[in-house]
């Protein structure tokens, strides 16, 4: 069993602004857009252990979600442009146990109809940023799978670095792990 770190609380992370972007806490006004973006095939098509079957799995998804930023102060933030209300996806870091101990996970998944405009890359930025800011002694990781091309891009453009040595094996298969700095053993 890994040791879970005291929770501390960051309220200036409640919402990012980038050149383009918003990024803000989930509430229940993003429901349907989690249901949505968690129940398209093309959206999850690399993980497909994260599709949802009924709006009460988006329910159980977004308390998660929620209970990760009340005991922490951080989490997955829906992302829109400055000028739309309509959700692009969600983006964020949260505490997740990985070997030894815990680490930020970072997490992207965006509606493919946003995809090729480097949302992605600038939300994903915008998290790796205010994780090296706010948790500097925390590993940021991101898994990702071997033919998802564009998500490795993603992880490297945020600022990751390629960790072979710590590939393991998740939910949809292999997972090929990136990494906050370039000299983490695991």
């Amino acid at each position: 069993m890994t040791a879970e770190p005291a929770p501390t609380r960051d309220t200036g992370a409640e919402e990012l602004r980038t050149g383009r972007l918003l990024l803000r806490r989930p509430g229940p006004e993003d429901l349907d857009a989690i249901f949505a973006l968690h129940t398209d095939p093309e959206a999850c098509s690399h993980n497909p252990s994260d599709l949802l079957e009924t709006r009460k799995d988006a329910d159980l998804l977004l308390l998660r979600w929620t209970h990760q930023w009340n005991r922490y102060g951080f989490g997955y933030w829906t992302v829109r442009r400055h000028d739309s209300a309509e959700a692009l996806g969600f983006c964020g870091v949260k505490i997740v146990g990985f070997r030894r101990g815990p680490v930020l996970n970072l997490f992207y998944r965006f509606f493919p109809s946003s995809w090729g405009s480097g949302y992605a890359s600038e939300a994903a930025g915008a998290a790796v940023d205010w994780a090296r800011t706010h948790r500097p002694d925390d590993l940021v990781i991101a898994r990702v799978r071997p033919e998802n091309l564009a998500s490795q891009r993603v992880a490297l453009r945020a600022g990751l670095v390629r960790a072979p040595h710590l590939d393991t094996t998740g939910d949809d298969g292999t997972d090929w792990l990136y990494v906050s700095g370039n000299d983490h053993e695991g």
